[in-house]
């Protein structure tokens, strides 16, 4: 009788050991982003649910309450530096994001909660910065819930959420010229000095053309076949109103990415000579 008992109580573990090896298909999956932006990175961890002929907002996703902005468990925002977020300074760090949505606008909330999956668990105490976001209206619907950034570049960019026919727009920007020139006036006057990479950065934020130009020619002297030095360079004298010496370097340039087989500096070059002629 114990042999029995025994062997049935052996037989339920293994057939509940089996049972729980069991996986199936998350219903709203995970999704993480993880976006280069600034000096560093900005990381988003959220679940997405699919619409299923669903009626979105106002309905699964009621307006005026708290919303975990998505399933499951908890939504997420990392920022790798300090930035300003809907145009509010936000340090770098790990926050919740929470949004409260209506018909016109929506209430984007960053939270020192990081592990909200109720309104009921929201405390507004908690909250670090809120910012309001227009409603947009897509001409088509997003079946899964979608949270995504757009319109990148160095020191801005959009968070976008959306689902069905609605999207929201939060812009974050960051400070990087201050940071970058920081670098290089500790880096100038030193063995090893990114010539290029410095002459680069004050010619794209408009900093003292005339250091980027001996910068570009010191760049261009360290290796001489460096086609892209040389049509940044012809790029700085352009903007200095040197169109001779902006020629003279973007000829040089083109002959050398033609014999690397480079055609789109080719043609780059073109452009630019054709446009100081």
């Amino acid at each position: 009788m114990k042999k029995l008992f025994l062997l049935a109580a052996l037989s339920g573990l293994v057939y509940f050991t089996q049972a729980q090896q069991l996986k199936t298909p998350t219903a709203s999956p995970r999704q993480e982003l993880k976006q280069e932006f600034g000096l560093s990175n900005v990381e988003v961890s959220y679940s997405r649910p699919a619409k299923k002929n669903r009626n979105i907002m106002g309905e699964l996703v009621p307006y005026g309450k708290v919303w975990r902005t998505g399933a499951n468990a908890a939504t997420t925002i990392t920022f790798g530096e300090e930035i300003t977020f809907g145009g509010k300074k936000v340090a770098a760090g790990k926050y919740g994001l929470l949004t409260i949505p209506g018909a016109n606008e929506w209430t984007v909330i960053l939270s020192k909660q990081t592990n909200v999956t109720s309104p009921a668990a929201y405390k507004e105490s908690e909250d670090v910065v809120r910012v309001t976001a227009p409603t947009n209206e897509l001409p088509f619907s997003l079946e899964s819930f979608t949270i995504s950034f757009d319109a990148i570049l160095p020191s801005s960019m959009q968070l976008v959420i959306g689902w069905d026919r609605t999207v929201v727009l939060v812009p974050i920007t960051t400070d990087i010229t201050s940071k970058v020139s920081a670098q290089i006036s500790q880096l100038e006057g030193k063995e090893g000095f990114p010539y290029f990479q410095a002459a680069s950065f004050y010619l794209d934020n408009n900093k003292d053309l005339n250091k980027a130009l001996t910068w570009f020619q010191k760049a261009a002297a360290q290796d001489p076949k460096a086609y892209w030095v040389l049509y940044q360079k012809a790029q700085c004298e352009a903007k200095l109103g040197r169109k001779k010496e902006a020629i003279a370097s973007a000829s040089k340039s083109k002959e050398l990415a033609a014999t690397a087989q480079n055609e789109d500096y080719v043609a780059l070059n073109n452009k630019l000579i054709s446009s100081l002629n």
